[in-house]
């Protein structure tokens, strides 16, 4: 990415419309309703032969107190100063309006390069508006319609020029890319690089304190964050190279901070329900998640469920309670957790539970490890050598049933893939193989490899017990003789 390019305005002026069209997905939220977007959020754009990196913002308030909106003002103002490029848009059917000509104002002391552009200019109703645009004094106005993608030619051409001054700059920050990876590398565990970062998903109800963790990995306030439920609307992701302690090495990875997940009867609203499923992307896209508890309610019905979701979507799973430093008496507190999480969480047994606390940092050392130790079992290969040393033992200590009077023989195993690991039973009858003899094989594999809450995947294939020569035609009898009779006349005995 050759430059960032933060884009800003008024509330409702088709910022995310846009930031969709750059990225050529529907990554940020869109809806009539002003004031949708909150947080900052950040995607790889392409625009003709340029790409870039471009940041939704909150739309600007005239507001500067510590409300929801003034703290949303100030991150958007801190995305002005990170951006190498400001592109202001404004409303042409609706013109200039006193807040426009402030924000002009401050973008024209904070941001060295300001790109002015008209958005909803389609059609005659529009002239006024983009003439008005003038008075702003940022120069001509790009005539946009982000909605039906006008006007990009005009955002290319004020584009090009800028990008060659930062193509030098990211040449050198750049990243290693196009890395081969042949077919015998499949199942070695991916070390996490600047390019290809580790994909962390954190998740939870809503005011778990996900946002208030993530700015405490980051070290610094990326995500708005405040006593209000339901701030975080758009599943963020943020890269970042987080290191255990001083001493270790940082290890690069992508964090996606996403909305709370509410019961579904409760999620009324249009708007929440497309942060939800947002939010459910993110976990599909992740490689590790991490489902966030709150201390003083914890493993309620929609914990359960979001930990189920990741469990069944394959995910490597670390548990982490929040609000620990507000808890008077730890020791019966955690001794009544782990007896909750085996209770309640059964598919998850082993997986590790983190007490953190988002609020001082206390603990992110620990969950950076737990984080790293579900990395390197989902990544987990067993050979199968080991496997079927280790079936057969599992055959001797508890050999399958025969429903029906049919015995079920497992043959041998092996494993077909990883992350999450998954292994293929050849055996009869995989039918009436009962799913209580699968897990147990499943709870077997997480103590004897070491894969402690690890999704395992386990699959029967059918191996048929018949005679391999049975149903092929038989020689005629009178062939046979003829047979026997022309190697008699060679004089052989």
């Amino acid at each position: 990415m050759s430059f960032t390019l933060a884009i800003v305005g008024r509330p409702n002026v088709g910022k995310s419309t846009l930031f969709n069209r750059l990225v050529g997905k529907r990554l940020a939220l869109v809806d009539d309703q002003p004031g949708v977007t909150r947080d900052l959020r950040e995607g790889a754009a392409r625009l003709a032969d340029l790409r870039f990196t471009v940041i939704d913002t909150a739309g600007l308030e005239e507001v500067t107190d510590d409300s929801l909106q003034g703290r949303m003002r100030r991150l958007t103002e801190r995305a002005v100063d990170m951006a190498d490029i400001c592109l202001f848009m404004v409303d042409a059917r609706v013109g200039i309006t006193p807040s426009d000509l402030v924000f002009a104002d401050i973008l024209r002391k904070r941001s060295a390069h300001v790109i002015l552009a008209a958005n909803k200019a389609e059609g005659k109703a529009a002239d006024a508006g983009v003439i008005e645009a003038y008075s702003l004094g940022l120069g001509e106005p790009i005539r946009l319609s982000a909605e039906h993608g006008e006007g990009l030619n005009d955002l290319y051409t004020h584009l090009m020029p800028l990008a060659d001054a930062y193509a030098e700059k990211a040449r050198d920050d750049a990243p290693e890319v196009d890395v081969d990876v042949g077919e015998e590398d499949d199942d070695e565990v991916r070390v996490p690089t600047r390019s290809r970062p580790l994909q962390v998903a954190v998740v939870g109800r809503p005011n778990a304190g996900k946002s208030t963790l993530i700015n405490q990995i980051l070290k610094e306030d990326r995500l708005l964050t405040g006593p209000e439920a339901g701030i975080t609307r758009d599943a963020i992701s943020l890269t970042t190279e987080w290191a255990a302690d001083f001493d270790s090495e940082p290890v690069p990875m992508r964090i996606f901070d996403t909305a709370g997940m509410r019961k579904k009867a409760k999620v009324q609203e249009k708007l929440e329900k497309l942060s939800v499923s947002d939010g459910l992307r993110a976990v599909k896209f992740a490689e590790v998640v991490v489902v966030l508890l709150d201390a003083e309610i914890p493993f309620e019905q929609q914990d359960l469920r979001i930990a189920d979701l990741a469990e069944r979507e394959g995910r490597a799973v670390v548990v982490a309670v929040n609000k620990w430093d507000i808890e008077e008496d730890r020791q019966a507190k955690l001794k009544e957790l782990k007896e909750s999480f085996e209770r309640l969480l059964p598919q998850l047994r082993g997986a590790p539970l983190i007490t953190v606390s988002a609020k001082t940092g206390r603990g992110l050392d620990r969950l950076h490890q737990a984080i790293m130790r579900a990395y390197e079992m989902w990544n987990r290969r067993v050979s199968t050598a080991q496997l079927n040393r280790w079936l057969s033992g599992m055959l001797e200590a508890h050999p399958p049933p025969a429903p029906q009077g049919k015995r079920i023989k497992l043959r041998y195993m092996t494993q077909a893939k990883t992350r999450p690991p998954g292994f293929v039973v050849m055996c009869s009858h995989p039918d009436k193989v009962p799913d209580s003899y699968s897990r147990y094989l499943v709870n077997g594999l997480r103590i004897d490899f070491d894969m402690p809450g690890t999704p395992i995947r386990l699959w029967m294939r059918g191996q048929s017990d018949a005679n391999p020569y049975k149903g092929r035609k038989k020689a005629a009898p009178s062939k046979l003789r003829k047979h026997i009779g022309s190697n008699r006349n060679d004089g052989s005995r």
